[in-house]
């Protein structure tokens, strides 16, 4: 007979390794408290508009076809991608920056608005080309133990680290005009981190967007978690939907199974946690059995920032940018109060999705789906959000409306919703509302990240952003690949294959 893998959570990173391990003939049953798949990454359906929840394009598009291949099955048969290019529009204080793929037009751009930085650019890109190939197998391969750090090709790559330089201290090398530093630092949002303190690796994260493109799927990023969930079914695996898991179950140190939250008990040879690291730790392990994430210790441990979101159903379109970022005047300011002193800014950066530009199957013609994001301190703060949440949204669309081409939005809005890191906890099992999981400082990367093979409970793995690679839908989908390996190895199966990078031309 099959083995069987159960998997808490239909995530991105829960059905990837659905997939993955029902297309090597495992049984898989994925069991998801809500009613829809993706988690973070559902769609949020308002009357007729739709909205992605959490994550709004796709980058690093050749992972979710490798995994589709792995499958036996071909992207485009159940998503459509769209390249996005312009990337997104970046508002300064006092200038625009419209970022491009194409390199060319990047380097021009950059030469006539920032003073000669043009050469930087290049050097950025062809040096973090050579970077990103020396570090993906860090990202591609096991850290469950310090003997896989001394593996040949990990040990090459440790150097490119630069563990002593933060991601603002390597992007000063390249460029010297503050603003255009922070075109190419603010993603490290999508660790929730500031870029002040996240480490100088992650100038990767802005050169694949540059590299490889950002993509958007007709019907939202929601579509990947959907024709995820479609291939699983396809190879015969189980996902029960509004069924969710009270507690592991476990003997001694040895997880058997789950129990369900209807009183149903289901057993199996593995099971693979997708839910949320801390809150799974925290709410379904019995107290008393984890040692090194205890309660306590979890609480100690580094985290991301939260998200402020409003999601808006308008009656009208607006012929504006795909993506727009509007940075607060003092960035660093606004970002050591998100991570630091953890105060509510009186001066927020600001991301707008205006998906509808590209889209039009999310809202009904002539309207359009609006989503705004504002990166907020998490839940280790003192934010009394019952009291601050209409005047912190109030504060949100006043910035909106002086410093963008987005006027009168209030008086457009059908339907609308807005989600405090409250929200994100409370509905969305998040611990402390930390959206993008555990910190990522170096403490917390690698072997010092909760090991896929988690360490303290045997037959019990993790995927998502909670464990190694990390946060971020690629390094997600990585971590299935990474997980589904170490399972397939145990059993003496054949591995999933990784393949190198796609080839790119003009920064060779």
């Amino acid at each position: 007979m099959a083995k069987k893998i159960i998997i808490i959570g239909a995530g991105p990173g829960g059905l990837a390794a659905g997939m993955l391990m029902a297309a090597k003939g495992y049984q898989v049953d994925i069991y998801e408290k809500n009613e829809r798949v993706g988690g973070r990454n559902a769609a949020l359906k308002l009357g007729d508009f739709t909205f992605d929840t959490g994550p709004t394009f796709l980058s690093m598009l050749h992972i979710v076809e490798e995994l589709f291949d792995v499958a036996g099955r071909n992207l485009a048969d159940y998503m459509v991608p769209v390249e996005l290019d312009p990337m997104y529009e970046l508002i300064f204080e006092d200038q625009k920056l419209i970022m491009t793929r194409n390199a060319e037009e990047m380097m021009a751009k950059i030469d006539r608005d920032f003073k000669g930085d043009g050469e930087g650019y290049v050097r950025f890109m062809k040096e973090t080309a050579k970077k990103l190939e020396a570090l993906s197998p860090l990202l591609q391969t096991r850290m469950d133990k310090f003997s896989h750090m001394i593996q040949p090709k990990v040990l090459k790559a440790l150097p490119e680290l630069e563990v002593n330089k933060s991601l603002y201290d390597v992007l000063s090398r390249y460029f010297k005009d503050e603003r255009l530093k922070l075109a190419f630092a603010f993603q490290s949002k999508y660790l929730g981190m500031s870029p002040w303190e996240c480490p100088g690796a992650f100038t990767i994260l802005s050169y694949m967007e540059h590299a490889y493109g950002i993509y958007h799927p007709i019907g939202g990023v929601n579509q990947l978690s959907e024709s995820m969930a479609k291939v699983v079914r396809e190879l015969g695996g189980r996902i029960h939907t509004g069924k969710g898991v009270k507690k592991l179950w476990l003997e001694g140190r040895t997880v058997k199974g789950v129990d369900l939250e209807d009183g149903s008990r289901e057993s199996a040879d593995e099971v693979i946690i997708n839910g949320d690291f801390a809150h799974v730790m925290t709410n379904l392990v019995e107290p008393g059995v984890l040692r090194k994430y205890t309660p306590e210790k979890l609480e100690k441990k580094k985290y991301s920032c939260s998200t402020f979101m409003i999601y808006l159903g308008l009656d009208k379109t607006y012929d504006l940018s795909h993506h727009t970022i509007v940075f607060s005047k003092d960035y660093k300011k606004n970002v050591e109060e998100i991570t630091d002193s953890k105060l509510l800014s009186a001066d927020p950066s600001i991301y707008i999705q205006n998906a509808s530009v590209t889209d039009p199957t999310l809202a009904p013609e002539g309207k359009s789906a609006l989503y705004i994001l504002a990166p907020v301190p998490n839940n280790f703060s003192d934010i009394g959000w019952d009291n601050e949440q209409q005047e912190f949204r109030e504060l949100v669309l006043n910035i909106i409306e002086e410093k963008t081409e987005f006027k009168g939005l209030r008086d457009h809005i059908e339907v609308e919703k807005v989600l405090t890191p409250f929200g994100w906890e409370q509905d969305y099992s998040v611990y402390k509302g930390a959206t993008f999981n555990l910190g990522h400082q170096l403490t917390q990367m690698m072997v010092f990240r909760p090991h896929n093979e988690f360490e303290e409970l045997k037959h019990c793995w993790l995927v998502g952003g909670g464990t190694h690679p990390g946060s971020g839908l690629p390094t997600i989908l990585e971590s299935a690949r990474i997980t589904a390996n170490g399972i397939l190895k145990r059993d003496g199966n054949e591995g999933i294959p990784i393949l190198p990078l796609p080839a790119l031309e003009g920064f060779a």
